[in-house]
Formats: C-alpha cells, structure tokens, sequence
C-alpha cells in the first residue's frame, strides 16, 4: 500500500468520525429542542396561571362575540374556533395551548347543539360545556361550580332556540344566570347586560326568518353588543358594589 493510499484511508476516517461527531450534536440538539418543546407544553396546558374575571376589555369581547356569531350561523367552524381562541387568551389569559384546547371545548359544543333537534340532543353538549368551563375555573380567581356553569349555558342556548315557547323576558332573566354565578352577583344586578343581549339575539333571529341579516342589522347587533359587555363590566367593577 502506498503513500496515496494510507492519505486516502486516513482522510476517510477523519471524514466518518466528522460525520458521527456532526450526527451526535444533532442528536444532541434535537433532544434539547425535543426536552424543552415537551417542558413548555405541560407548563402551558398544566402550569399555575391566575386570572381575574373581572378585568376584560367590554369592547373587545363584545367585537370577539359578533364575529363568532357570524361564524357560528355561516357554520365557520375553524373561524370560530380561532375566535373563541383569541377570547381566551386576550380577555381570560390563557397561554397558547391552553386556549386552543379550550376553544375545541367550546365550539364543539356550539356545533353538537346546532345541528340538535330536541333537548336530548341539545344536553350532548354538555360534556364539552363542562370541560370548558372547568378550564376557566382553574385559572379563575373566583369559584364557581362549572358544571352549573355548562347547564346555565346549555338552558339559555334551548330558550334562546325555542324562544316561540317562552315568554318575552326568559331569555333575558335566563342570560343573567350565568354570569350571576362567575361573578357571585345577583342575576338582577345584571339584568341589562342580560336585556341588551338578548335584543341583539332577537335582532338576528327576526332577520334571519325575513330573509337574511345586513351588514346594518350586523351593525345594530354589534352596538348593543358593545352596550351589553360594557354594562357588565360596570357593574362587577364598580366600586362598593354589594357582591
């Protein structure tokens, strides 16, 4: 064996040995990259987080709430999903993850009772109601029972749905019960946030039946919307209240 031979021997040692030095710091990398992808994820979905209920932006959640009305009725469901998202992380703090997983809860829901036909199938809803709700109690700073929560949900849903059997003010005394009990408020201290929702509700469903909804009854609808959040919004937040 010559001296070109043994060069080229030795140069394609050095080269192999270069190739799995280079494939072990990749590996290497790649396993830290993989540690802490997996550290994040389980802070985010199960790491402590506190939020307060009380400090939302009124006119962001009542923006938020129009287009996933929108969403909702077109049957948008990757739109609403992304919507309830961007609420949760914007008004309620969840983290990235935590707030997808939540929104899935969510829009599952909503969809599961849409294409129901009677109360049996509207209660199929439920079980995605609770989850959800219990990933708002978790980071809530008040308590608050999440399966009452789902089942407030749930009822004003099937009277908002059947509102042809209830009478005029149900659904508004129904809309007040949920945020009665997030907030531990007297429903009737939050009957107008309740009243101007359920006029936009009705707004919807009118025109709805006459033939379609415009951009200017969206525009209405979205006003008392805006009034209906900043009126809640007053009342947990004002100063001395009785709750």
């Amino acid at each position: 064996m010559g001296p070109a031979s043994e060069w080229s021997i030795e140069c394609s040692a050095k080269s192999r040995s270069k190739a799995r030095t280079l494939g072990m710091k990749k590996k290497s990398i790649a396993s830290i990259v993989l540690a802490i992808a997996v550290v994040w994820t389980v802070y985010d979905l199960y790491g402590p987080r506190s939020t307060s209920l009380r400090t939302f932006d009124p006119d962001e959640v009542a923006r938020i709430e129009t287009a996933m009305w929108r969403s909702y009725y077109g049957r948008q469901r990757a739109r609403l999903f992304n919507q309830m998202s961007e609420l949760m992380r914007t008004q309620y703090n969840f983290p990235f993850l935590r707030s997808n997983s939540a929104a899935y809860e969510a829009a599952k829901a909503a969809f599961v009772f849409k294409d129901g036909r009677g109360r049996a199938d509207y209660e199929r809803a439920l079980p995605n109601l609770i989850s959800f709700y219990s990933a708002i109690r978790k980071v809530a700073d008040v308590k608050f029972d999440p399966e009452r929560a789902a089942r407030l949900e749930l009822e004003w849903w099937i009277i908002h749905r059947e509102r042809a059997k209830h009478q005029p003010g149900d659904l508004a005394a129904a809309l007040a019960e949920l945020p009665a009990l997030l907030y531990d408020a007297p429903a009737g201290k939050l009957m107008e946030h309740a009243r101007l929702r359920a006029e936009a509700m009705t707004i919807r469903d009118d025109e709805a039946r006459r033939g379609g909804v415009s951009e200017e009854d969206w525009k209405r609808i979205d006003e008392l919307l805006h009034q209906s959040w900043r009126s809640l919004h007053e009342a947990v937040n004002k100063p001395g209240r009785p709750f």
